[in-house]
C-alpha cells in the first residue's frame, strides 16, 4: 500500500483562463466572489426526504472568473470570499457558455485564504461557444 501512495501523481493546478469547453480533470485554487441559490427542493426518494440544492457561484483566480455550479453539500462550502480547491473539476456547457462543476468523482475543499486578487473583468462564462461537429472525409 505504501508503494502505491508514492506512485500517485502530484496534482497539476491550472488557471481559470486555461479552461476550454468539453474538458475535465482540472485542479484549481479559486476564491468565491459570490454565491446565489438557484434551486432548493425536497426529493422524496424513500423514507427520508433529501434536499436537492443547486447554487451558482462566481469563482476565480488572478487570470479570470467562471461560474461554478455547486450541488447539495458543496453549497455550504461556497461562501463569498472563501478560498477553495476544486479537484477533478469538469467543464459543462449550459446554453452555449462554460460552467465549472465537480461531480462525485471530484472534491471541493475549503483551504486557507489565498493571497491573489480575483480578476473579475475576464469572465469566461460570458463567452458564448457554438460547438460544431467536423466530418472528415
Amino acid at each position: 500500500m505504501a508503494e502505491t501512495k508514492s506512485a500517485m501523481r502530484k496534482p497539476v493546478f491550472t488557471k481559470v483562463d486555461q479552461l476550454r469547453p468539453g474538458t475535465n480533470g482540472h485542479n484549481l485554487v479559486v476564491k468565491v466572489v459570490s454565491s446565489k441559490m438557484v434551486l432548493q427542493k425536497g426529493r422524496p426518494d424513500g423514507p427520508q426526504v433529501r434536499q436537492m440544492r443547486i447554487a451558482e457561484c462566481l469563482v476565480g483566480d488572478e487570470t479570470g472568473t467562471i461560474l461554478f455550479t455547486a450541488r447539495n453539500e458543496q453549497v455550504e462550502m461556497m461562501k463569498a470570499d472563501a478560498t477553495v480547491i476544486l479537484r477533478n473539476a469538469k467543464i459543462d456547457m449550459f446554453k452555449g457558455s462554460m460552467r465549472l462543476a465537480v461531480d462525485k468523482w471530484g472534491r471541493v475543499e475549503v483551504t486557507e485564504p489565498a493571497s491573489f486578487a480575483v480578476k473579475e473583468d475576464n469572465n469566461l462564462s460570458l463567452v458564448e461557444y457554438e460547438l460544431v461537429n467536423v466530418v472528415e472525409e
